[in-house]
């Protein structure tokens, strides 16, 4: 239980990996806000963290809009008492080629995935200095912060933003005791992915992705959160966790396969 006593606030947390962090944050002793935008889901997580025996609280925001942010943290802290661990997780992917890139799909993606990070981590941070109090900052990135695809440019840019807006706020925020970190995902096990996962050709192709050879879950990134959260990690600022079964060395193994001749 390396978080009793804390209050956690998990954005998108109404499902895949915003509820599996919630979980495990509530498993480790975290009473846990869920923020998501559709009021339902944040329901349904919340009931779930309570029935780990912690308290859970539902709160519907949208977070790409300052003033949904800043209402759900005061509604965190109304409701559950504080604040002690931010985790940023709200994402979302709408791919388009490149060339057919629409304004009002970068702004979108930007927006919620890069913005909603910059607002709710000034938003918690403003309140911690406030009130002198110590805090800890965990941003959902992903893998494809580093790799690129041609049609996901807004996606990797957000993602690529989120890396290094992680290191400009540590080294902001050191002075203050609060930590900021981020965590990047692989192929992660969610609604958008289990499509894919029945096929053969896919199921053959997963160890070249991945060299653990297996999807992630929802609560392989909570478990990562954990330590992010808790005291374990307390010398620990700036940094990005990749949480990917190794899909970030793949490519270099392919390079050496080939060239021994496998």
């Amino acid at each position: 239980m390396k978080l009793t006593g804390k209050v956690a606030l998990v954005t998108g947390g109404g499902a895949g990996i915003g509820r599996g962090i919630a979980l495990e944050l509530a498993s480790e002793g975290a009473d846990v806000a869920i923020a998501d935008i559709d009021p339902n889901r944040a329901k349904e997580s919340a009931a779930a963290v309570e029935t780990s025996g912690r308290r859970g609280l539902a709160i519907t925001a949208d977070v790409s809009r300052r003033a949904d942010v800043e209402g759900m943290v005061e509604a965190c802290v109304r409701g559950l008492g504080g604040l002690d661990i931010l985790v940023n997780n709200v994402g979302i992917s709408k791919g388009q080629p490149f060339l057919e890139l629409e304004d009002e799909t970068w702004d979108l993606v930007l927006d919620t995935n890069l913005k909603s990070v910059f607002m709710g981590s000034q938003t918690a941070a403003r309140y911690w200095v406030d009130h002198d109090r110590r805090g800890k900052i965990v941003s959902i990135s992903s893998v494809d912060e580093v790799l690129a695809f041609p049609f996901n440019a807004h996606y990797n840019c957000s993602k690529a933003g989120i890396h290094i807006l992680t290191k400009s706020m540590a080294l902001a925020l050191a002075g203050h005791g609060i930590n900021v970190n981020s965590i990047a995902p692989g192929l992660i096990e969610t609604e958008m992915l289990r499509p894919s996962m029945g096929k053969a050709k896919w199921q053959e192709g997963l160890p070249v992705k991945v060299p653990l050879a297996r999807v992630g879950t929802p609560a392989d990134i909570g478990k990562a959160v954990v330590f992010l959260a808790c005291g374990d990690s307390d010398y620990v600022t700036g940094t990005t966790l990749y949480v990917d079964g190794g899909h970030m060395i793949s490519g270099a193994s392919q390079v050496l396969a080939m060239f021994r001749g496998e």
